[in-house]
Protein backbone atom coordinates (compact mmCIF):
# COMPACT_ATOMS: atom_id res chain seq x y z
CA UNK A 1 0.00 0.00 0.00
CA UNK A 2 1.41 3.15 -0.79
CA UNK A 3 1.72 5.77 1.29
CA UNK A 4 1.09 9.87 0.41
CA UNK A 5 4.04 11.88 1.04
CA UNK A 6 4.01 15.37 1.24
CA UNK A 7 7.18 17.64 -0.37
CA UNK A 8 7.93 17.56 3.70
CA UNK A 9 8.10 14.35 3.61
CA UNK A 10 9.81 13.32 0.61
CA UNK A 11 12.49 16.20 1.98
CA UNK A 12 12.83 14.43 4.80
CA UNK A 13 13.65 11.02 3.08
CA UNK A 14 15.87 12.32 1.18
CA UNK A 15 17.92 13.92 3.72
CA UNK A 16 17.59 10.75 5.66
CA UNK A 17 19.04 8.66 2.42
CA UNK A 18 21.95 10.67 2.21
CA UNK A 19 22.91 10.41 6.01
CA UNK A 20 20.96 8.40 8.57
CA UNK A 21 22.66 9.90 11.34
CA UNK A 22 21.13 13.18 11.12
CA UNK A 23 19.61 13.78 14.58
CA UNK A 24 15.98 15.56 14.39
CA UNK A 25 16.91 19.41 14.92
CA UNK A 26 19.78 18.65 12.36
CA UNK A 27 16.80 17.24 9.49
CA UNK A 28 14.65 20.12 11.13
CA UNK A 29 17.35 23.02 10.33
CA UNK A 30 17.48 22.06 6.94
CA UNK A 31 13.86 21.79 5.57
CA UNK A 32 12.81 24.59 7.73
CA UNK A 33 10.89 22.90 9.88
CA UNK A 34 10.07 22.76 13.82
CA UNK A 35 12.16 20.34 15.39
CA UNK A 36 8.74 19.02 17.42
CA UNK A 37 6.97 19.35 14.08
CA UNK A 38 10.07 17.44 12.23
CA UNK A 39 9.75 14.62 15.02
CA UNK A 40 6.09 13.52 14.75
CA UNK A 41 6.68 13.53 10.60
CA UNK A 42 9.83 11.65 11.58
CA UNK A 43 7.77 9.44 13.57
CA UNK A 44 5.08 8.75 11.09
CA UNK A 45 7.15 8.02 8.41
CA UNK A 46 9.34 5.44 11.02
CA UNK A 47 5.30 3.69 11.28
CA UNK A 48 4.77 3.73 7.69
CA UNK A 49 7.93 4.24 5.42
CA UNK A 50 11.45 4.11 6.90
CA UNK A 51 12.36 0.35 7.65
CA UNK A 52 15.63 1.06 9.65
CA UNK A 53 18.94 3.18 9.95
CA UNK A 54 21.77 1.56 9.17
CA UNK A 55 25.23 1.36 9.04
CA UNK A 56 26.88 0.37 5.06
CA UNK A 57 30.01 -1.99 6.07
CA UNK A 58 33.04 -2.13 3.64
CA UNK A 59 32.54 -6.10 3.06
CA UNK A 60 36.30 -6.55 1.89
CA UNK A 61 37.94 -4.36 4.74
CA UNK A 62 36.15 -7.17 6.89
CA UNK A 63 37.91 -10.42 5.10
CA UNK A 64 34.80 -10.69 3.06
CA UNK A 65 36.05 -11.35 -0.68
CA UNK A 66 33.45 -13.06 -2.75
CA UNK A 67 30.09 -11.91 -3.89
CA UNK A 68 28.00 -13.96 -5.47
CA UNK A 69 24.73 -14.75 -7.24
CA UNK A 70 23.20 -18.10 -7.03
CA UNK A 71 19.67 -18.73 -9.01
CA UNK A 72 17.80 -21.58 -7.18
CA UNK A 73 15.26 -23.69 -8.76
CA UNK A 74 13.64 -25.74 -6.37
CA UNK A 75 12.21 -29.55 -7.24
CA UNK A 76 8.77 -29.00 -5.77
CA UNK A 77 6.52 -25.77 -6.34
CA UNK A 78 4.63 -26.27 -3.64
CA UNK A 79 3.94 -24.58 -0.54
CA UNK A 80 5.56 -26.24 1.90
CA UNK A 81 8.76 -26.22 -0.37
CA UNK A 82 9.04 -22.85 -0.43
CA UNK A 83 8.13 -22.11 3.19
CA UNK A 84 10.66 -24.74 4.28
CA UNK A 85 13.09 -23.25 1.81
CA UNK A 86 12.97 -19.80 2.31
CA UNK A 87 12.86 -20.64 6.51
CA UNK A 88 15.96 -22.19 6.19
CA UNK A 89 17.98 -19.69 3.84
CA UNK A 90 16.92 -16.54 6.55
CA UNK A 91 18.94 -18.64 8.94
CA UNK A 92 22.21 -18.54 6.77
CA UNK A 93 24.41 -15.35 7.86
CA UNK A 94 26.27 -15.60 4.39
CA UNK A 95 23.03 -14.71 2.46
CA UNK A 96 22.29 -11.30 2.05
CA UNK A 97 19.53 -11.32 -0.08
CA UNK A 98 16.95 -13.75 -1.56
CA UNK A 99 13.98 -12.89 -3.47
CA UNK A 100 11.33 -15.28 -4.69
CA UNK A 101 11.53 -13.93 -8.70
CA UNK A 102 10.18 -14.95 -11.94
CA UNK A 103 11.55 -17.07 -14.65
CA UNK A 104 13.33 -19.71 -15.31
CA UNK A 105 14.63 -20.13 -11.82
CA UNK A 106 12.54 -19.49 -8.38
CA UNK A 107 14.90 -17.69 -6.45
CA UNK A 108 17.66 -15.53 -6.68
CA UNK A 109 20.72 -14.95 -3.63
CA UNK A 110 23.33 -12.59 -3.13
CA UNK A 111 25.66 -14.24 -0.89
CA UNK A 112 29.39 -13.14 0.31
CA UNK A 113 31.84 -15.55 1.75
CA UNK A 114 35.49 -14.81 2.56
CA UNK A 115 37.13 -16.98 0.04
CA UNK A 116 36.07 -19.64 -2.54
CA UNK A 117 37.06 -22.16 -0.08
CA UNK A 118 34.39 -20.75 2.57
CA UNK A 119 32.06 -20.26 -0.49
CA UNK A 120 31.97 -24.28 -1.57
CA UNK A 121 31.44 -24.65 2.27
CA UNK A 122 28.26 -22.42 2.35
CA UNK A 123 26.63 -23.05 -1.21
CA UNK A 124 27.90 -27.14 -1.33
CA UNK A 125 27.29 -27.85 2.18
CA UNK A 126 24.50 -25.64 3.42
CA UNK A 127 22.35 -24.24 0.47
CA UNK A 128 22.03 -27.49 -1.25
CA UNK A 129 21.75 -29.55 1.80
CA UNK A 130 18.31 -27.45 2.20
CA UNK A 131 16.55 -29.93 0.29
CA UNK A 132 13.74 -28.63 -2.16
CA UNK A 133 16.94 -27.46 -4.12
CA UNK A 134 16.83 -29.17 -7.90
CA UNK A 135 19.73 -26.69 -9.49
CA UNK A 136 21.33 -24.21 -9.10
CA UNK A 137 23.32 -21.51 -10.82
CA UNK A 138 26.12 -19.26 -9.97
CA UNK A 139 27.77 -15.84 -11.06
CA UNK A 140 30.63 -13.98 -9.32
CA UNK A 141 30.57 -10.28 -9.23
CA UNK A 142 34.10 -9.01 -10.55
CA UNK A 143 33.59 -5.48 -9.96
CA UNK A 144 31.03 -4.08 -8.02
CA UNK A 145 29.37 -0.64 -9.96
CA UNK A 146 26.68 0.89 -7.79
CA UNK A 147 26.13 -0.64 -4.60
CA UNK A 148 22.75 0.58 -2.65
CA UNK A 149 21.28 4.02 -4.66
CA UNK A 150 18.78 5.91 -3.07
CA UNK A 151 14.77 4.98 -3.82
CA UNK A 152 13.63 7.86 -6.16
CA UNK A 153 10.73 9.68 -4.08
Amino acid sequence: MMVELSSTDRAILELLQQSGRLTNAEVASRINLSPPACWKRLKRLEEDVIEGYHASLKRKALGLDVFAFISITLCSHSTDAAQQFEKEILGLRNVLACHNISGKCDYLLQVVARDFEDFQEVVMKRIQSLGYVKAMNTGFSLREVKRFGNLPI
